[in-house]
């Protein structure tokens, strides 16, 4: 059995640094109660843009464009180094560390962002960086496409683990991906809540016979900064839940064992026994014995996509 937190708490907003330091802190309080993985939500650093779903069309143009540059200042440069408090913090732990980030590239255009998960070993290393593949609706104003590189799963304190990010988890390609991986540990990062978000969480732990971790986004108003642009317009002083978490832990088969996290603020801790994922799969293994690879097949691309090629 292994112990994991959820952390489901909020960003500091359009702040990298303090986010980071806010970050070092619940992880070690996840530590200091036993856990061994602990799971941020979905663009954690430094807060997922939720004003997209709110702008105008045609308007909001001054808002829209002060606060993408405030999202570009605040984005994390992997490889400048910006998580090393991060890495230093899971290996003085001994945690394991899930994170979502709003990732700024630095290779091939220093103005693009992606929707990214970074998955942190119990020594202090990236073990797996995923891109999200499709940005939903207007968060492609936001985030550029990812590519197959971090459809992977990898050992961690937990089992064998793989993660997706929100609508990620409709794509039944992307969810075989894993899936087809030995995969144990299945973990969304996500801004989408609700019961029918929950349903979903259940199905694929039913379909995949896998624990399934879901960590949700948490956002009041009083998140929101005070210098946040047009801050009545988009977040009127009367509405105090902006998304309410929802976090969730699902057994093997569906049952719920730990949440959901309904409005409110804090870690969700639950025990999970990867040893109970290959006896669930007696029945329905959809990427064992279940499967038809006479019939069908999948091909993932894993190389980087780029639209420069380098020689």
């Amino acid at each position: 059995m292994t112990k994991i937190a959820i952390i489901q708490e909020s960003s500091v907003l359009l702040d990298r640094d303090k986010t980071i330091d806010k970050a070092v802190q619940l992880i070690e309080q996840a530590a200091s109660n036993g856990a061994e993985l602990a799971i941020f939500p979905e663009a954690y650093i430094s807060g997922y843009p939720a004003w997209i779903w709110r702008l105008r069309p045609g308007g909001d143009w001054g808002a829209s464009e002060e606060l993408h540059s405030r999202l570009l200042d605040s984005a994390v440069d992997i490889d400048a180094g910006d998580l090393k408090p991060l890495y230093e913090s899971a290996k003085k732990n001994k945690i394991s560390v899930i994170c979502g980030l709003n990732e700024r590239d630095n290779i091939v255009s220093n103005a693009t962002l992606y929707n990214t998960a970074v998955m942190i070993s119990k020594d202090g290393n990236i073990v797996n960086r995923h891109r999200k593949l499709m940005p939903t609706n207007p968060e492609r104003m936001v985030w550029g496409f990812g590519d197959g590189t971090g459809l992977n799963v990898v050992e961690t304190t937990a089992g064998r683990t793989g993660t997706l990010i929100c609508w990620e988890n409709y794509m039944p390609l992307s969810r075989y991906a894993l899936y087809s991986q030995n995969l144990e540990i299945y973990v969304a990062l996500t801004y989408d809540s609700g019961d029918g978000w929950i349903g979903t969480m259940q199905h694929i732990a039913r379909e995949a016979r896998c624990w399934v971790i879901c960590s949700g986004v948490v956002i009041t108003n009083r998140d929101i900064p005070n210098d946040f642009p047009d801050k009545e317009t988009f977040y009127p002083s009367d509405e105090e839940w902006i998304n309410p978490g929802d976090s969730i832990v699902v057994a093997p088969g569906g049952e719920i064992v730990a949440g959901p996290m309904h409005k409110e603020k804090g870690i969700l801790y639950a025990e999970v026994d990867s040893k109970r994922v290959a006896i669930s799969k007696r029945d329905l293994d959809v990427s064992g014995h279940y499967a038809r690879p006479d019939i069908f097949t999948l091909s993932v691309d894993k190389n980087t996509q780029s639209p420069i090629k380098f020689k």
